[in-house]
């Protein structure tokens, strides 16, 4: 073994999450990629690690960190290319100061024998009050520190839309007994993977809604042209008799 193995295995795992943490295992996973790209640590063009492996080293699962990069590209850190892979975005300049900043807080901190999740919560409070900084209004959280209930209610949103995406595609589905694949509407297909965001994911929804409403429809008319065929021959021609007794 190698001294560059050895000294990897020592190196503690940069994805790791804890489920004990107050805050959601997501959350501290799109902090961990949000502080690696802000220092460089993951520079412009480098590809992130597979949903598969990323979810395994983090200890989560593979929604979780499906949501993870959404969130990421949404914000335009990161980029889906099809087949290839998730990559940080060109053109991000990083700022290794930062984590020379963070380490020295943490340092004073502990000297003071304080925590370090009290030392960040009165950070982020500290710059989220005007005129705490200097005197002067404070510029908007950077990116490594997002806001908690915006991030949350987002990811959300999205998975919200998504179970409702997969129901009204299960429910046209299910039109495939009367009408054939010819007739049979889909959403439209984007021609480069990506990651859907709130709005697209909505007019993915709508446009869903729209197309079972003509495939109900279409399916009734076939029904009915159905009946008045079955209607002519002889067993029909007999309930209409019956059926017209008083």
């Amino acid at each position: 073994m190698t001294q560059q193995d050895v000294a990897a295995q020592a190196a503690p795992n940069p994805f790791a999450t804890d489920p004990s943490d107050e805050l959601p295992v997501g959350l501290q996973l799109t902090w961990r990629l949000r502080a690696l790209i802000a220092t460089g640590q993951l520079a412009s063009g480098e590809r992130l690690p597979s949903f598969r492996r990323l979810a395994e080293w983090a200890g989560v699962n593979l929604n979780t960190v499906r949501a993870v990069y959404e969130g990421l590209e949404a914000d335009g850190l990161v980029v889906s290319r099809q087949g290839q892979g998730t990559f940080v975005a060109d053109g991000i300049e990083p700022a290794p100061e930062l984590e020379e900043i963070a380490a020295e807080a943490l340092r004073r901190a502990s000297e003071a024998g304080l925590g370090s999740r009290d030392l960040a919560i009165v950070a982020m409070a500290c710059a989220s009050i005007p005129g705490s900084v200097g005197g002067e209004v404070p510029a908007p959280p950077p990116p490594g520190l997002p806001d908690l209930a915006e991030e949350s209610e987002a990811i959300e949103v999205r998975q919200e839309l998504r179970r409702q995406i997969g129901r009204l595609e299960a429910e046209l589905g299910s039109y495939t007994r009367y009408l054939s694949a010819a007739e049979l509407p889909t959403a439209p297909r984007r021609a480069v993977a990506h990651v859907a965001g709130v709005e697209e994911l909505e007019e993915t929804r709508d446009t869903l809604i729209a197309q079972l409403s003509e495939a109900q429809r279409a399916a009734e008319q076939r029904v009915r042209k159905e009946a008045q065929a079955r209607g002519n021959g002889p067993l029909g021609r007999a309930m209409s008799w019956w059926r017209a007794k008083p």
